[in-house]
Formats: structure tokens, C-alpha cells, sequence
């Protein structure tokens, strides 16, 4: 098991540049060493013989078919858009472009 002292955790907090107190250190350095202790747990459980897996349930894309719908009348579209030209939604200018 890797065991973290306090001032190790200072040092690493110090290059972080985030501040920390001795008391806090001390915590971090126990739960470094429980993180540390549970990897090296992970380790020995995968072997080989044991597949990787990315996901424990098997995975599928739901699809359908594409039919073709009803669809709207493009100029009732339109003419209730706030504004149109050349039979395309129109847009306020939001950049400054010209």
C-alpha cells in the first residue's frame, strides 16, 4: 500500500498553488492512501483472463424506419415567420457584420 505523509501532500498542494491547512493535509494524505489501496485492489482482480469492458450492460441503437410525414406548406411557414426573403427564415443581424 502507498502511503502519502502530510508534508508530501503540502508539497503537491504548494505546486498546485492551492492552499491548504496542516489538518487538511493530514485528511488527504488518509484518503490518497485509501484511493492508492483501492487501485492496487482493481489491479489484482484484472488479469488477463478477464475481457475489458466499457460498459456493463450491452449497448444497442434503438432505429426505425424513415418515412416520409405530412409536412408544412413552406409559404404558410413563411408568412408566419417575422420576417423572410427568398422564400428562407430571416434573421436580425447580432454581429456587426455588414
Amino acid at each position: 500500500m502507498s502511503n502519502f505523509t502530510s508534508s508530501e501532500v503540502m508539497r503537491l498542494a504548494q505546486m498546485a498553488r492551492i492552499a491548504i491547512t496542516e489538518s487538511e493535509a493530514e485528511e488527504y494524505a488518509s484518503e490518497l492512501g485509501k484511493i492508492t489501496q483501492s487501485v492496487e485492489t482493481v489491479q489484482q482482480v484484472a488479469t488477463p483472463d478477464v475481457p475489458a469492458t466499457s460498459h456493463p450492460m450491452p449497448l444497442t441503437n434503438v432505429m426505425r424506419e424513415d418515412v416520409v410525414g405530412e409536412t408544412l406548406d413552406r409559404d404558410e411557414v413563411l408568412a408566419a415567420a417575422p420576417m423572410s426573403q427568398n422564400g428562407m427564415f430571416k434573421v436580425a443581424q447580432i454581429l456587426g457584420e455588414e
